[in-house]
């Protein structure tokens, strides 16, 4: 199938900046008349057709976001998800925005549906969940012009200041440091992470947080790399988790997980003797009492719609890095 041209491809072709062609999409009174005239010419020759929800969102009539549902995740994982999409489904509510859900098999498959969607003006804005490195739904977005946020940072970036889109996420670096500092001040010395393998960016994020706070407090690098526990195989898999946990010796004083999937795997495997720290505080963590750390989800969403409906003027933040929060159950948070 023939691909469709973008704004990027009538500025090259027009020897502009794709401002310009914006400009003279949006406001050609503020074009000169011969760049304008380039402008159109260009158009017409590539046969460029702007998205119709751009259109709409030119005249501020955005109504309908986006959000992708996602397939295959497990159960705690899926409680989480409901509950952002909950909260983001409430809020746009009170904002009168609808938000329309769409699945899709994997990334491109969901660019596939995202193009339709826009093309056919069912969607105004999205919202992008799962980010992760060589994200190509970003790049995608931004040169078509669509307004979106992302509920998760660039990981591509050297830093926040260097993302052009919109984003809010939450500090799980700092939320792992907070618990495993926490540990660390009730006496526990030898404390596990239980995390993915390198290359996730939320999990490399919330492995850096406890490195951070085990090296400040003199645990040499040897010892931490004994500690630290990567799951190959499925996440989800609490027996394997367990497995990985048990061949530890000595056991660990503690463990502190990337998700509370990997923190059931460990409380399966030393509960009764350790203390074990899970994240994103699911159903699974209240009913068997391990401690977690809570995402502030409905924030997240607030956030996120705020950055949609009120977009910053230039030179504002332009995006939003919320802290979690350490919710202690059992021996993590006794006397």
């Amino acid at each position: 199938m023939r691909r469709q041209p973008t704004v990027s491809d009538v500025a090259s072709a027009a020897g502009v900046s794709r401002q310009t062609v914006s400009n003279v999409l949006n406001s050609p009174e503020i074009v000169k008349p011969e760049t304008r005239d380039r402008v159109r010419h260009a158009i017409a020759d590539l046969g460029y057709r702007p998205h119709a929800s751009a259109r709409r969102l030119r005249t501020r009539t955005s109504a309908t976001i986006g959000v992708r549902l996602d397939p295959g995740v497990d159960g705690m994982a899926g409680s989480l998800l409901d509950r952002f999409l909950h909260a983001l489904v409430e809020r746009a509510d009170a904002l009168q925005l609808r938000v329309l859900l769409y699945t899709a098999a994997d990334e491109q498959s969901e660019l596939d549906v995202i193009d339709r969607l826009l093309e056919g003006a069912d969607v105004d804005a999205l919202v992008l969940t799962s980010t992760h490195y060589g994200d190509r739904r970003i790049d995608w977005l931004m040169e078509r012009e669509v307004r979106f946020v992302t509920f998760g940072r660039p990981w591509d970036t050297s830093g926040p200041a260097d993302a052009e889109h919109l984003w809010v996420d939450v500090d799980g670096r700092s939320g792992v440091a907070d618990a495993t500092r926490h540990l660390l001040g009730r006496g526990c010395r030898r404390i596990a992470f239980l995390g993915w393998p390198a290359g996730s960016g939320t999990g490399d994020d919330r492995r850096a947080g406890w490195r951070d706070e085990m090296r400040a407090a003199g645990v040499p690098e040897a010892e931490l790399d004994g500690l630290d526990l990567a799951l190959e195989e499925d996440p989800a898999d609490g027996t394997a988790a367990a497995r990985l946990v048990a061949r530890l010796a000595p056991e660990p004083e503690a463990v502190v997980c990337a998700s509370d999937s990997l923190a059931l795997g460990a409380w399966l495997a030393i509960g009764e003797r350790a203390t074990v720290m899970g994240y994103d505080d699911t159903p699974v963590a209240r009913a068997l009492g391990f401690s977690s750390i809570a995402q502030p989800l409905a924030e997240v969403a607030a956030q996120a719609l705020e950055l949609l409906t009120e977009p910053p003027a230039p030179g504002e933040q332009r995006h939003r890095l919320l802290a979690p929060s350490l919710v202690l159950r059992g021996t993590a948070g006794g006397a």
